[in-house]
């Protein structure tokens, strides 16, 4: 009682006291915690450098009409000097409102491959890690064939699939076999789509289930004791014990996967290649686009595209942890 009295007062005495200045706490911060700012330093100088400045540069860029042809570059022994011009919010207006009108439909495609490679590979990793966790001959056997995914490099596991998926490939045979249509999985539009769902979540679905295998084994097993002597139901324990327990993992898990498959440009680009058709191309691989799959190259486009891609990930995370921290305070 004495303690939360005093933490009271002293709660009501700092609400009662202006807050200090930008400077005034920071300077307060390096007195009580000057190590912490000492060991800090050299990994916010590297990030200044590798990130900060490519990004102001990549800003500054999306207010030009920077391509190829009028960008400085040395010749022999001639130098040609920039000749791009300030052109202010052109390129956001043209790839919102432009004729080609091309950002809309890969920013449509952008949002259903994320929403639907998250859903499947949070999903099968969930499943995994469940039956993973529960007391079965060979569990070490499973759990590192289902880690095997993962553990190959990525290049190897698209360029396989990409082998497998060809025409007259393993996959067609199979599905010959079976008498199904045979789609052509590399050249037509929606046979592409479904077909970099599938190998995103084959290369994505390890990580959840791992995440999810130890977010498992924190969960008391005295509350599944609990809940069955209560008579709870294996649905009813997984809905009342399981979730709710790994709700921490699953939110980290959740919005990682979220940005790493908005960003994922390895698939895409290694699955279909430099060939691929338009429809098919994310965000980040028509940004790619833009700088290097045409001519002239689109400096000023393709860093805009960046810059969209950035600002719609930043806002989205903002709401995404302001909506679990809701959910958490009201459980």
């Amino acid at each position: 009682m004495t303690v939360a009295v005093q933490g009271r007062a002293r709660k009501e005495r700092r609400d009662r006291e202006p807050r200090a200045g930008l400077i005034a706490r920071l300077r307060r911060s390096y007195d009580q915690h000057w190590y912490a700012w000492v060991m800090c330093t050299p990994v916010v100088v590297v990030l200044a450098v590798l990130v900060g400045y490519p990004l102001v540069q990549g800003v500054i860029l999306t207010f030009t009409n920077a391509n190829s042809l009028n960008v400085g570059r040395t010749i022999g022994v001639n130098h040609i000097p920039d000749s791009y011009t300030w052109v202010g919010f052109q390129n956001y207006v043209d790839l919102l409102t432009g004729p080609d009108n091309q950002l809309v439909p890969h920013f449509v495609w952008t949002i259903v491959w994320t929403v639907v490679c998250v859903v499947l590979t949070v999903g099968t990793g969930l499943g995994l890690a469940v039956l993973m966790n529960r007391k079965m001959r060979g569990r070490a056997v499973y759990r590192m064939l289902l880690i095997l995914p993962w553990a190959v490099p990525t290049f190897v596991t698209v360029f396989s699939w990409r082998l497998l998926l060809s025409d007259g490939g393993a996959v067609d045979g199979l599905l010959g076999a079976l008498h199904l249509p045979q789609p052509s999985w590399l050249s037509d539009p929606l046979a592409m789509k479904v077909a970099a769902i599938l190998v995103n979540t084959w290369v994505g679905f390890p990580f959840m289930m791992l995440s999810f295998l130890g977010g498992l084994q924190s969960i008391p097993s005295e509350l599944y004791e609990a809940a069955e002597m209560d008579g709870a139901t294996p649905w009813q324990r997984f809905t009342q014990v399981t979730l709710p327990g790994l709700r921490p993992v699953s939110s980290t898990v959740t919005l990682l996967g979220i940005i790493w498959t908005f960003n994922q440009f390895n698939v895409i680009y290694l699955l279909f290649g430099s060939n691929g058709t338009d429809s098919v191309q994310i965000l980040v691989t028509y940004a790619y686009q833009l700088f290097f799959g045409q001519m002239p190259q689109d400096y000023a486009g393709s860093a805009a595209v960046g810059v969209i891609c950035l600002s719609l990930l930043v806002v989205f995370t903002g709401f995404y942890r302001r909506w679990m921290s809701r959910n958490e305070a009201a459980a």
